[in-house]
């Protein structure tokens, strides 16, 4: 009787040991396909700054390459690298205190040329850090962000020419930071809506052949935005 009982005391517990979920991704090579979806509260797609298990991985590397990663829940962190030409990827994140750091290419191993993001974030208290091109200037980005929920910051940083990037901001005391250098020809559009956003903007291409088109409808926000050609310091 008591051999059963144990038994079943850790058929009900060992469950619960092991709540969350990981996936651990390394992948080379060309025109690869990759769906990544999860479901629940505390999961890791990683990779970078992994800390449940010591999980690493996350690192994708190839030419052409198809990413869709969907996160529902809370408390989920996506996180790597991925190195590449032609990446067409899309982010699907649906929950609160989430976490998103992705680098295109941060050692320009391929360059991150010709790519195309589309994150759609759906939730409050989420933190998103995007790098493209930090080693080198890539080109041709399609960035494509849409956030709705409160509290949430998102961080850009794109270093890129050629680049079109439309950011939509729906809730209230949401941080958007935005700062993209190169050589030129960038676009940035930016709708915001809902009271006490902060936006700050910076466009800093050598060649001073920007665009910035910002629609900002709310109470009590603050935006800032920076054009220069790098050659004068100036600030908010």
């Amino acid at each position: 009787m008591k051999k059963y009982i144990y038994i079943l005391l850790c058929v009900i517990f060992l469950p619960l040991h092991s709540a969350d979920n990981e996936i651990y991704l390394i992948q080379s090579g060309a025109n690869a396909t990759i769906d990544l979806e999860q479901l629940g509260n505390g999961n890791i797609i990683g990779g970078l700054n992994s800390v449940s298990g010591t999980l690493t991985g996350l690192n994708i590397t190839g030419l052409a390459m198809a990413l869709d990663i969907n996160q529902i829940g809370n408390l989920n962190k996506f996180l790597g690298d991925i190195y590449g030409d032609s990446i067409d990827a899309f982010f699907e994140f649906d929950g609160d205190s989430n976490e998103f750091t992705i680098q295109g290419d941060p050692t320009n191993t391929y360059g991150i040329d010709n790519s195309s993001y589309n994150v759609d974030v759906s939730g409050s208290s989420n933190t998103f850090t995007l790098n493209q091109g930090t080693s080198a200037i890539a080109s041709t980005l399609d960035l494509d962000w849409i956030i709705n929920g409160s509290s949430n910051t998102a961080t850009v940083n794109i270093n890129s020419d050629s680049a079109t990037n439309d950011i939509n901001v729906d809730g209230d005391s949401n941080t958007l930071s935005y700062t993209a250098s190169g050589y030129a020809n960038k676009w940035l559009e930016i709708d915001l809506t809902g009271d006490s956003n902060s936006a700050n903007i910076q466009q800093l291409s050598t060649l001073v052949s920007d665009w910035l088109q910002i629609n900002s409808t709310g109470n009590g926000s603050n935006i800032c935005v920076i054009q220069n050609d790098q050659g004068t310091s100036t600030s908010c």
